[in-house]
């Protein structure tokens, strides 16, 4: 059987510091429960904007120690992999 794969849309998390290097994640709408995704770019950049749009009038969240960016919009493909019957 075949699974046709989906793509969506997501938001990529990124920060860059020196404690802890080059950070990227996929977010997730609530903690832990499920990806943020998104049908269309616009919904995803919406998303991105209400949450963290304060990002970019905080350059103080921009500097050392914490190294935020605003998150990115960014294409996720969701595929399914069976596992062969042992």
């Amino acid at each position: 059987m075949s699974v046709k794969p989906v793509t969506m849309w997501g938001a990529l998390w990124r920060s860059e510091n020196l404690l802890d290097g080059p950070v990227r994640h996929l977010m997730f709408a609530e903690p832990w429960i499920a990806p943020a995704l998104f049908r269309t770019r616009e919904q995803a950049r919406d998303w991105i904007r209400r949450h963290y749009g304060y990002l970019r009038g905080r350059p103080d969240l921009r500097r050392e120690p914490h190294g935020w960016r605003m998150p990115k919009p960014v294409k996720v493909t969701i595929a399914v992999a069976e596992e062969a019957a042992k």
